[in-house]
Order: structure tokens, then sequence, then C-alpha cells
């Protein structure tokens, strides 16, 4: 498995395992958990969650998931942004390892910017890992002028910025991605298959079968191809997790790659980053 390397030095599994939507429905809990499992025992050592997923019952899902095997794990979690003021960020953080039953998230992220300063969000994280209760921090769903100012406020131990990015949502490539590329932060890529809209495109369907692949692999592959990129695409069956990690063995030639520029064209210009 390809690793990724954070600026710090830790070097993670490129592919990951989200949990967004999972533990909204009782009947799939159990399918849930054992797609977490297996995608453990496959090398998937990587878990997102966040107190938002689920009102907290994802990252309870999660907490049964990896007991017994915490060590395992890289953990991430993801705090409110209105939880991520100096006064609030350590009470979030404490629910949330309640809710996992763990001593220590391996990384925390703010999930999106809201009112809290950014220098104040800074700070609570870095009192967060001189305490022990994380080991690094990063955030998500922040552009280029959001990341301009966080450096500029101290934020220069950040370590990733998640963000909505797949073949359909190309925009981070202009000038985001480059940003944090130049500062050896990489991307941690949220809905990689567009929430399972992409696997509809005709197109990829018609490379995924000359492949003997799926949609999805495809696109996960394509992820996988780039440097500094770290998808985290959910699972909520084994039969899933099996079909994720074998995207990791894709390697796609440079005519399939340009065939899906020519069907997903990169950016032309800045836009906008967007969110789900």
């Amino acid at each position: 498995m390809k690793t990724i390397r954070f600026p710090d030095g830790t070097a993670v599994p490129a592919l990951g395992q989200g949990t967004w939507m999972m533990a909204e429905d009782p009947a799939r809990r159990s399918d849930e958990i054992a797609a977490l499992r297996e995608g453990l025992s496959l090398g998937l050592t990587l878990i997102d969650t966040a107190e938002m997923y689920a009102d907290g019952e994802s990252e309870r899902l999660v907490g049964e998931a990896i007991a017994g095997r915490r060590d395992e794990v890289f953990l991430v979690g993801k705090a409110y942004p209105q939880n991520a003021s100096r006064d609030r960020l350590p009470r979030a953080c404490e629910a949330s390892l309640d809710r996992l039953g763990t001593d220590r998230l391996d990384l925390y992220l703010l999930h999106w910017r809201g009112g809290v300063p950014l220098a104040e969000t800074v700070a609570a994280m870095e009192r967060l890992v001189a305490a022990g209760k994380i080991l690094r921090w990063g955030v998500s769903n922040l552009d280029v002028d959001d990341m301009t100012e966080l450096a500029e406020c101290g934020g220069e131990r950040c370590q990733t910025d998640q963000i909505l990015y797949n073949l359909t949502r190309r925009g981070p490539e202009y000038d985001l991605m480059p940003w944090l590329a130049r500062r050896g932060m990489p991307v941690m890529a949220y809905s990689p298959v567009e929430q399972g809209r992409l696997l509809a495109h005709r197109g990829l369907i018609e490379m995924a079968a000359a492949r003997d692949a799926t949609p999805a692999q495809i696109a996960l592959a394509w992820l996988l191809a780039q440097n500094g990129i770290l998808p985290i695409p959910k699972a909520g069956s084994v039969a899933h997790v099996w079909e994720n990690r074998a995207a990791a063995d894709v390697t796609l030639s440079d005519a399939e790659r340009r065939r899906l520029d020519d069907l997903f064209p990169p950016p032309r210009g800045p836009e906008p980053l967007a969110m789900l």
C-alpha cells in the first residue's frame, strides 16, 4: 500500500476509511462495524469521523469497531466550527474521546470555518496537543485565503486540509492544492466518488468495463495515482471495503489519464472551494 506523509513525518496508508452517513440506520450497524474491521485487516488503518456525523453516533460506532485494536488505527476526528473556541474545543474533544472509547486522537480537524477566529482555534488545538489529547491537528474545507490566514496566525503546524475532491470536483487543482503541496501538506479527499453519483457516469462505466474494474475503482485509482492525495471513501459492507481496497492495485495508463481529463476537464481558473 502506498503511503502518504504528513508534514511532521508521520506516514499513513494512502487509502483511508470514511464514516460520513454511517450509524444512521440501526439495521446496518453490524455490517458497518464489520466493514471497518475488515478495512483495518486490509491495511486501511486511517479512519475518519466527526462529532457531526449522526450526532455523535458515528463516533460510537467507530469506537465499537476499533475496540481492542486502537493501536492499529490512525484515528481522525473533526470538531464543529462553533466548538473551535478556547473554551469549547477541549470539551468537544473530550466528548468525542468518550464516544470513541479512546484517550487520544491521532489527528483533530476543524470541520469548516465558522465565527471563531482562526488564531484562537490554533491556540486551542496546540493546547490539546500539549495535553496529549490529540497528537496533531489540521483543518477541513478551508480555501486558499483561509489557509493563508491560518499560516499567518501561527498555524504552521497544520498537517492537512480535508476537502471535497474527486473527478467532478477538480477546482482545488488550480490554486489550493499547489499551495498545500508547497508546504508538504497532503489533501484528504472526502466524497471521492461524489457520494456515488460518479458511478453512473457513462464514460467512467466504459473505462471500468474495459479494465475489468468498477467505476469506483477507476475514480479512486485516479486519486491514488497523485502525490499527496488521501481519499477516504465510506464502505458500508465487507464487500464494498474489498472493492475499495482493490482500487489501490489499479494502475492507470497515460492514455487512460488523458481520457479522464477529457471526460472531467481540469479547471482553467480559480473556483471557490465546493462543500457537501
